[in-house]
């Protein structure tokens, strides 16, 4: 065995350094934390080139005398710890002592500091060696200069992002400092650019806006609970402001950031049916707990903690949430833009009378999908006291009547799917028409409607023999989601939303992708891991026929969808692919876009649940009968499974 020997001091403190220093992050969160623990009320941070040649953190803290500079920058010197109890009831965000030792083992550090009634000082400190200690003017606080990290070890360069994902995790850091202590300001200047500073006047929902934007900051419910000597305060979002991932889930203990699963558990089981299942909430909640009944000094990050009892800590989160649920959840309101209005000769307002709206003509080249079945109109498209018109059933007679003069005007309730279906291969044409309205006391009988399996003109080809199949009939619609279909000697059951989602998907795969530009740009803002992520995926975004653009602050701009995608809910659709990036991190590109494909694919499809008319019915039938390949969804479901006239002859005891 080699002998074993004591490792030189340097070597030990760079090995030590890597347990607190990971990323120019890293040095801004143990920069900041010192300076809430020196009483600042302001504290400022700039970063250049993602924080890795240079950050600054300013704050008007109590100072740090001259004698006491070079006592901070040695390991494990502190003045918040004494003797061993005092580890039992840590009141502070940093005690251990090994912060600036850290930082400065790695880097280039400056630091300015005075204290009241003092003369200030600045001390220079490279590499752990100390350069110089001098007089120097400066205001009441500290000013640490953080240059060239990890400029004496070249081997962890390797392993850090480009600067805008550094600089994002220190947005992200600050993000949640600035959430925790709203009663200081906080301001970050990032590469030259102010893009974040909080009012510091004490009021969280204010600190929420600043860092998060007034969409999410307006779908906030209050919380502020007690029980027996905790108490939960911040707040919750509302069920309908679910999201696809846990990233706007935010905990602190006594003001500091935490992760922990037996909050998230709390709050997620508080959340219980009030939310659709693979949604999550989004919170900011801070349990104030006695400091002899929480670890913090669990891991270097100082990020997770221990409880002396946990179900105590998961009871006053559950009950907390529970409670502000119960009591400032409300019914979402549905609001409609108003109708526009005119002049009539200067002397009435007459409102405007909206133009009636038609069934749109069968496209024949390329083909493209109107919005989803789920879309919901605008005030604009209807009158206050407008009919319901049933359009006609023979699509091709309306059609003739287009330019028909309308007694009335249209409401665009729930649209409906209709194919065209002529059999080009991977060719779905669609069109839009009004589903027929029934009133609860009619009974309606339909015949079986027949598709036809060719059209004559464009499958018949000279001197070759047309195949001859058999003829589809549509029997109905089981549960307004599976399609029965009768095809010569079988039964065809249908999953209409499986069956047009794997064409659809084959469809987006194999064809370039039309876009549909919006009348609006849309702002989506982001949590700071999926901002990075979309960022970094914009190009491959833009396969799939998005156009989006970076917003700045953690946001992105919309400025055009795929087209098959048009009239649905642009945020959403944001949100659900930033957290599948969030998801799928460590996911190669070709299975990002297939899962980009999977989900437009999804979002795009003939819903279940929705009514389909015997039209559309047929075209989609033909598609999955006459093509044996088309088997399963994306997600591995079977679309369809047949039932032969023979087995169904056994079933009642017509063949033994």
């Amino acid at each position: 065995m080699p002998q074993i020997k004591v490792l030189d001091k340097h070597v030990a403190e760079l090995i030590a350094a890597g347990e607190v220093v990971e990323r120019p992050a890293s040095v801004i969160k143990e920069l900041v934390e010192n300076s809430i623990d020196a009483g600042a009320t302001q504290v400022t941070v700039e970063i250049q080139n993602g924080g890795v040649s240079y950050m600054r953190v300013t704050d008007n803290g109590c100072g740090i005398s001259r004698n006491d500079v070079p006592t901070a920058f040695l390991r494990h010197a502190t003045s918040k710890v004494s003797t061993s109890t005092d580890l039992d009831s840590i009141s502070t965000l940093g005690f251990r002592g090994e912060a600036l030792a850290s930082v400065a083992a790695v880097a280039r550090v400056e630091m300015m500091t005075c204290k009241e009634g003092e003369t200030g000082v600045i001390y220079k400190i490279y590499g752990g060696e100390e350069i110089s200690l001098d007089d120097a003017g400066c205001p009441v606080g500290t000013t640490i200069i953080v240059r060239d990290l990890f400029y004496n070890t070249p081997a962890r360069m390797k392993f850090l992002k480009k600067d805008v994902g550094e600089a994002n995790a220190v947005a992200g850091v600050l993000d949640k400092i600035a959430l925790s202590h709203p009663e200081i300001s906080v301001r970050f200047i990032r590469d030259g650019k102010n893009t974040l500073n909080t009012p510091g006047d004490g009021d969280l929902k204010a600190a929420i806006y600043a860092v998060f934007g007034r969409d999410f900051a307006s779908g906030l419910i209050k919380t502020d609970y007690t029980l027996d000597n905790m108490s939960i305060s911040g707040y919750i979002g509302a069920p309908v402001a679910a999201r696809s991932n846990r990233n706007m889930q935010h905990f602190y203990i006594n003001g500091r950031y935490v992760k922990s699963k037996n909050m998230i558990a709390a709050v997620e089981q508080a959340y219980k049916n009030s939310i659709m299942v693979g949604k999550f909430p989004s919170c900011v909640l801070n349990l104030s707990i006695p400091f002899n009944m929480v670890d913090i000094n669990v891991s270097p990050s100082k990020t997770e903690a221990r409880f002396v009892d946990e179900r105590a800590v998961f009871n006053i989160i559950y009950y907390g949430v529970k409670t502000a649920l119960n009591s400032g959840d409300t019914r979402p309101e549905l609001k409609l833009d108003n109708i526009p209005v005119k002049k009539d000769n200067g002397l009435h307002n007459v409102a405007v009378k909206p133009e009636p709206l038609m069934p749109k003509p069968i496209v024949t080249a390329p083909p493209k999908l109107a919005p989803s079945p789920d879309f919901t109109p605008t005030a604009p498209d209807f009158a206050p006291n407008s009919k319901i018109v049933t359009p006609t059933s023979n699509y091709v007679e309306a059609l003739s009547q287009k330019n028909a003069p309308s007694e009335e005007p249209v409401f665009r309730s729930t649209p409906v799917v209709q194919y065209n279906s002529k059999p080009v291969r991977y060719n779905l044409d669609v069109v839009y028409e009004e589903s027929e309205q029934k009133t609860p006391t009619q009974t309606t009988f339909i015949e079986p409607v027949v598709a036809e399996i060719a059209d004559k003109k464009t499958a018949a080809i000279a001197d070759e023999p047309t195949e001859i199949k058999p003829e589809i009939k549509i029997i109905g619609e089981l549960f307004t989601t599976y399609i029965i279909a009768e095809c010569g000697e079988k039964v065809v059951f249908i999953d209409k939303h499986a069956a047009h989602e794997r064409i659809l998907f084959e469809k987006i795969r194999t064809e370039e992708h039309d876009s549909q530009m919006l009348l609006e740009p849309v702002t989506v803002t982001l949590a700071k891991e999926e901002y990075t992520l979309v960022i970094e995926n914009l190009a491959l975004i833009a396969r799939v026929g998005f156009e989006i653009d970076d917003f700045g602050a953690s946001s992105v701009i919309v400025r055009a969808v795929p087209t098959v995608l048009a009239g649905e809910d642009v945020k959403s659709l944001i949100l659900e692919i930033s957290g599948g990036f969030c998801n799928n991190k460590t996911t190669v590109e070709i299975e990002k876009l297939d899962w980009l494909y999977h989900n437009i694919a999804c979002r795009a499809a003939i819903k279940a649940g929705s009514h389909s008319n015997m039209t559309e019915m047929a075209a989609l039938a033909e598609r999955i009968i006459n093509h044996d390949d088309i088997r399963y969804c994306p997600h591995g479901r079977p679309v369809a499974f047949t039932l032969t006239k023979k087995e169904l002859e056994k079933q009642f005891g017509r063949l033994q």
